[in-house]
């Protein structure tokens, strides 16, 4: 992808620049790691690479299984391209055990089973801090109809069970994850699909086999050690990379907050 592009969007972990073809994104992974709404930043080299490799496999895999994603496939190490879509601004959450904001809300001990996987729906709005809403809220102010809540909702419950025994399989408890959809228009029919990324900056990961120990961003969060060495144990353990392969990277440079 040579020549100069043109820049769409920048976020806090990547950047979309217009697609090489008609309704098409280029999606680039950057290696900024943000935590407590950007309060806290960083940039851990390789974590960009590590991301776009293991949200290219997931994202393949529901493909593969008639799930739909606005994923087309891989540029090189770093960036994908993705079908242009219209990002409905909702994060939809789905909690299978006691963790993060759900453990301070109720009380709970983290690391509580839940009775049942429990879905929660976030309005997306930096400023506001991303607060909860329910389908009246989301309905109410228009940000998704009713049929697209039904499939955004179909469509969770199927991630989440594949993604629980794809993880837990191979040693890897999945407690949370945040999802979100795009909405574009195909045969003259509007259709939900899958969209942003699954990777371990987006998800709640627990080593079974190490007395749960984080392998997710709550490393980067919380202090807890290489974020790096973690993201790269799930691309082991997943398959993606081979015993010995390290993407290039150097000692995290942190970035002083504005706020």
């Amino acid at each position: 992808m040579n020549g100069k592009r043109t820049q769409l969007y920048e976020g806090k972990a990547k950047i979309l620049y217009q697609g090489p073809e008609p309704n098409t994104v280029i999606v680039h992974f950057k290696d900024d790691a943000t935590a407590f709404n950007a309060e806290k930043k960083a940039v851990i080299e390789g974590k960009g690479v590590l991301n776009q490799r293991i949200s290219e496999f997931i994202f393949t895999k529901l493909n593969d299984i008639g799930l739909p994603t606005h994923f087309l496939r891989s540029l090189n190490m770093r960036e994908q391209l993705v079908r242009s879509v219209e990002i409905i601004p909702l994060e939809v959450v789905i909690r299978n055990v006691a963790a993060g904001s759900l453990a301070k809300r109720l009380g709970l001990e983290e690391g509580t089973a839940l009775p049942r996987s429990i879905i929660e729906c976030y309005y997306k709005n930096d400023k506001l801090g991303d607060p909860m809403v329910n389908e009246e809220h989301i309905t109410a102010f228009g940000w998704a109809t009713p049929m697209e809540m039904d499939d955004m909702m179909h469509m969770s419950i199927r991630i989440n069970d594949f993604l629980s025994g794809l993880f837990m399989g191979i040693g890897i408890k999945l407690v949370d994850f945040k999802l979100e959809f795009g909405r574009f228009v195909e045969n003259e029919m509007m259709r939900v699909v899958l969209a942003d990324e699954i990777s371990p900056d987006n998800c709640r990961l627990w080593d079974m086999r190490n007395n749960n120990a984080k392998m997710d961003k709550d490393i980067f969060r919380r202090d807890l050690g290489s974020l790096v060495d973690a993201y790269q144990e799930v691309a082991r353990r997943l398959g993606i990379i081979q015993e010995g392969e390290t993407p290039p990277r150097s000692r995290p440079k942190l970035v002083k907050s504005d706020l």
